[in-house]
């Protein structure tokens, strides 16, 4: 038997398990160790039975999406992995729908149909167990050099896909802009390696958090070369008047308050990213006339991005090799590890920026 965290919604139970290990691999399986998993909002939104769907005709199923696995066995049609490499495995699953194009075209993190199964978070298990057997198609290859951070490929997929949006859409200019400047909103683990990202990228970057402006926090956005804004100092709709114009800005705090506050901080032609998923509740309020009018008069554009596809994630690998030459100490703050019989602890009282369940030992 392996141990394995498991959810129950119906029975509103979260636990350490045993389960039966994996058959070994066939066709194009892969068997994986996992090393790691990070936890972030979701999974604490599982583990509260707020979100969450077994696989079908299960009652419960294993918790966990951001996964760092060794390779252990192969199947006999796999080529690409070999026993004793790193991979990461990818969240979404296609679909069934012929309907679906993106599915069908393997960009499952633009389908339509909401009928796609996501690993640790609807109808499929998750990697918070010993060992996993996946498709060899949904893995992505990670270098041993990224061992000690590429956990961190998972919530970089975000940025990364963000990211893409954001260059194509910027290609529709017929010029080229000067230095960009851009805002992340939220300083958790997605916000900085947004603000990382950004800097990486040569952007003039600020973040805008509710932590004060004296804290460690503060003090790792600051050596990221960044500008630190806190919320306590600056009201959100005071943003603009405190730092100016942004032509990016990335939502990563997930609160609407924010998010739409910060509107009136883009600039004509600015482009703007939102990642964060709220819970549903009262209306909040707007100023709709002003938002509709400053969008149409200054050619801004506001996109939405959930989950990631192969690229992101591959884009993702070659920006945490980036991240290690530039940021090399920040990129290790961010991780904070627990060996696996905390998990239920850390689920439910997290302890650092990216907390991080270790079972290799």
């Amino acid at each position: 038997m392996m141990r394995a965290l498991t959810v129950n919604p119906a029975k509103k139970t979260l636990r350490l398990a045993e389960r039966p290990p994996p058959r070994a691999p066939k066709n194009t399986e892969v068997l994986l160790r996992i090393l790691d998993v990070g936890i972030c909002g979701t999974d604490r939104e599982i583990a509260s039975f707020e979100y969450g769907e077994p696989p079908p005709g299960a009652e419960d199923f294993v918790l966990g999406h951001e996964a760092l696995a060794e390779v252990i066995a192969v199947g006999p049609n796999v080529t690409s992995f070999q026993p004793g490499e790193l991979a990461v495995p990818t969240v979404r699953r296609p679909c069934s729908s012929p309907r679906c194009p993106a599915c069908r075209a393997g960009r499952q993190d633009f389908c339509i149909t909401n009928e796609f199964s996501e690993r640790g978070i609807v109808r499929a298990d998750g990697y918070l167990a010993e060992q996993v057997l996946e498709e060899e198609r949904y893995l992505v290859e990670v270098p041993q050099a990224l061992r000690e951070v590429a956990v961190l490929v998972e919530p970089l997929s975000v940025v990364s896909k963000a990211a893409e949006e954001y260059a194509v859409i910027h290609s529709r200019f017929a010029f080229e802009a000067p230095r960009s400047r851009g805002l992340v909103l939220g300083a958790g683990a997605i916000g900085l390696l947004g603000a990382m990202t950004l800097r990486a990228a040569g952007f003039e970057t600020y973040v805008f958090s509710r932590e004060p402006e004296d804290t460690p926090r503060a003090a790792l956005i600051g050596s990221l070369g960044c500008h630190y804004v806190s919320s306590g100092r600056t009201p959100v709709e005071r943003l603009r008047e405190r730092i100016g114009a942004m032509d990016m800005i990335f939502e990563a705090v997930g609160v609407p308050q924010v998010a739409w506050g910060a509107l009136p901080a883009l600039a004509a032609n600015g482009i703007y990213a939102l990642t964060g998923v709220p819970a549903l509740g009262e209306p909040v309020p707007g100023d709709l006339r002003r938002w509709m009018r400053d969008i149409v008069l200054n050619n801004q554009l506001i996109f939405g991005t959930v989950n990631a596809g192969r690229s992101a994630y591959e884009q993702s690998v070659f920006r945490l090799e980036q991240f290690l030459a530039l940021f090399p100490k920040q990129l290790r703050e961010l991780i904070r590890r627990v060996p696996f019989d905390e998990a239920p602890q850390i689920i439910a009282n997290g302890r650092g920026i990216k907390d991080v369940v270790s079972l290799a030992h």
